[in-house]
């Protein structure tokens, strides 16, 4: 299977340079062909909500098909490169089976915009990196980072599996013992440096100099022929466990320590409705979690739709 991002739009990605995009998602194309999409919502530390994934799915299918494009930096604005996805925005009401496949799709899809894209594409961690924004670097050609920047993976905390590929990744990259450091109990937040030596990081770079030193990594790959760092074989097995990743971490965030771990999070920062959702959620998980109404009621929620199944 030939890879690639299956365009979303055929707008060219110099139309993406409208001031409408650029409060979430800033686009510069230089003339060696280096497009650098920076994250720019800094108040929300960068976090990556649906709408800034949707500029972001939109910018890397362009960027596939416009000549012009030779490879990507993406990089944040203000002080943090991302605080990961905007898990609340996952939680939604709805039929049970729909949430958790929901969930499932979102995920595979966000990462596979990383794995699937075609050309050359590099990170340039300005600062702090969580969760996703953290995994889908291991997804990429190289990782630059700032002496700012840091590395948080909160899964064990959350009650949630690794995901972004890092189940195998991070092994491969880090060795075992780093890789449970980070993915496990112990929640290790490497420094930039740390995060080089470890084998995460390809080089720590001053601020100033961050964003050129990843652009001239593309130009040195577009020079060597502008393919990605991987073989279509490798490509293929990260897809796999990128769906395998995917359909465990669903069935996670319908478990109580991540609602409760979510609805403690939010208490915290006082967001009293999302507190609220995720109370009630975990309250109510034994009347509307698919396992637990088998086990409870002796009916399944199977179809597209969340129709009842009853056994017999």
């Amino acid at each position: 299977m030939k890879r690639g991002v299956s365009p979303l739009t055929r707008k060219p990605v110099r139309r993406l340079l409208s001031s409408s995009s650029a409060p979430l998602l800033q686009n510069d194309l230089s003339p060696t062909g280096v497009l650098t999409l920076t994250f720019n919502q800094p108040e929300k530390l960068n976090a990556w909500t649906l709408p800034l994934l949707n500029k972001l799915f939109y910018g890397l299918a362009d960027a596939t098909t416009d000549p012009a494009v030779k490879g990507v930096v993406i990089t944040g604005s203000g002080k943090y490169y991302s605080a990961g996805a905007d898990l609340s925005a996952m939680i939604k009401p709805m039929a049970p089976s729909s949430l958790i496949r929901q969930i499932r799709d979102r995920n595979q899809r966000l990462f596979a915009c990383f794995l699937d894209f075609p050309k050359p594409i590099v990170a340039a961690v300005n600062g702090p990196a969580i969760g996703a924004a953290v995994t889908s670097t291991c997804l990429m050609d190289a990782c630059f980072a700032s002496p700012a920047a840091t590395f948080s993976l909160p899964f064990a905390k959350l009650g949630v599996p690794p995901e972004g590929c890092s189940s195998v990744t991070f092994p491969e990259r880090m060795g075992e013992a780093a890789a449970h450091r980070m993915l496990g109990e112990e929640n290790w937040v490497p420094s930039a440096a740390e995060a080089r030596d470890a084998g995460l990081v390809r080089e720590v770079v001053e601020p100033h100099e961050l964003v050129a030193r990843a652009s001239s990594f593309v130009e040195e790959r577009i020079a060597a022929g502008g393919g990605r760092c991987f073989d279509e074989a490798e490509h293929e097995r990260l897809r796999r466990v990128n769906a395998e990743e995917s359909a465990t971490l669903a069935n996670a965030f319908v478990s109580p320590k991540f609602l409760g771990a979510m609805e403690a999070f939010n208490a915290k920062r006082k967001k009293t409705q999302l507190t609220r959702v995720f109370w009630i959620a975990n309250s109510t998980l034994p009347l509307w979690r698919p396992s637990d109404i088998e086990a409870n009621f002796g009916f399944r929620l199977d179809g597209p739709d969340g129709h009842i199944e009853r056994d017999h």
